[in-house]
């Protein structure tokens, strides 16, 4: 199975090691993997914040990268959403540009959903044997119904002790450009959530979304804890990898 790796901006930029496990995991359960240099950000910030001609020309940009690729797989379930329920708001006007937008979309997958969804793998045969809870990120179960899929990897880890968190799929205030314009508000809302997290006295805080972990991660450190944040993609790779040994 032929699969392209959309990195996201955040990944490329600030968490390039996320879209190694990626590839990683996804070669190891067999899968011939390439990446598109051409590609270039989904268009969600410039959207969100009302730039639809600016949306529309990266957006497009996008389409045409992976034009020719069998499948699509991002760690990022918040761009996946982009693609799959916006390109067609953006492109309704242009009949053709509509039509490719909603094959790229029919191809892209988040990264646990590919997984389950598509490869049929709940169980990779590894180990972490550390105390994890996992935050599910707004747009990856809102968007795109992501809800069993971490859940199921992550339950097929020997030797891990899972620790359910209270309200997992509260928002952590992160929102792209929302923590900017309202900080006061998203900083109270990462709080409430780095709350609940200690409570479950985890090591590490998993997620689907690289936005949520830098958002969770920056707070952590800002009250000086010692919890870890790792993309779901990272933790089933070094639980390969690294923790084994």
């Amino acid at each position: 199975m032929k699969v392209s790796l959309f990195i996201t901006c955040l990944a490329d930029q600030l968490f390039p090691e996320v879209g190694v496990s990626v590839v990683r995991v996804l070669k190891k359960l067999g899968c011939e993997v390439d990446f598109p240099a051409a590609q270039v950000c989904c268009g969600q910030p410039a959207f969100n914040s009302g730039f639809s001609q600016e949306a529309r020309k990266v957006a497009r940009a996008l389409i045409d990268a992976f034009e020719h690729s069998e499948y699509v797989v991002s760690p990022s379930g918040s761009c996946v959403g982009m693609i799959r329920h916006y390109y067609g708001e953006l492109f309704r006007d242009d009949p053709e540009l509509a039509e490719r937008a909603a094959r790229f979309a029919a191809k892209t997958y988040e990264f646990s959903q590919f997984l389950v969804q598509v490869l049929r793998v709940e169980d990779l045969g590894v180990r972490f044997p550390k105390r994890v809870t996992y935050h599910a990120s707004c747009h990856g179960s809102r968007l795109l119904g992501i809800r069993d899929e971490p859940l199921r990897l992550l339950s097929n880890i020997d030797e891990m002790d899972f620790v359910p968190l209270r309200r997992c799929e509260d928002c952590c205030g992160f929102g792209g450009t929302f923590s900017v314009k309202l900080a006061d508000v998203s900083a109270a809302m990462v709080d409430e959530k780095i709350d609940q997290i200690t409570e479950t006295g985890a090591d590490y805080v998993v997620s689907t979304d690289l936005g949520c972990l830098m958002n969770i991660a920056g707070r952590c450190e800002r009250r000086e804890l010692p919890i870890r944040t790792l993309h779901l993609a990272e933790i089933l790779d070094r639980a390969e990898s690294g923790e084994k040994s």
